[in-house]
């Protein structure tokens, strides 16, 4: 398989739901978001949501160079859409849970 190949259907994977977007929202994600979702990606790419102790260090190590990695990429990140509404997205969220979760 070519490498555009496995490039393109690599990005057409949809992301996992509980990892959300953090970029063009008024006002922009916070540190304690970005920290957040760092900690959801290593526990994701771990399989542990509670390292022992002698993981505990490199597990906190990863956590922290996955935030300033998303902190360094949402800075770099620029768009022409306007910046999205942070409860206006949360009600779409829970519209779509409700949907999918509905009896």
């Amino acid at each position: 398989m070519s490498l555009e190949r496995v490039v393109r259907s690599y990005y057409a994977v949809p992301m996992c739901r509980n990892i959300r977007s953090l970029h063009n929202y008024e006002p922009p994600a916070s540190e304690a978001e970005i920290r957040e979702a760092a900690l959801q990606y290593v526990r994701k790419i771990s399989g542990s949501t509670k390292p022992s102790q002698a993981n505990a260090q490199a597990f906190e190590r990863a956590v922290e160079d996955v935030a300033l990695a998303s902190a360094r990429l949402l800075d770099g990140l620029v768009t022409s859409a306007p910046p999205k509404n942070r409860e206006l997205e949360a009600a779409k969220r829970r519209e779509r849970a409700a949907q999918r979760f509905a009896a």
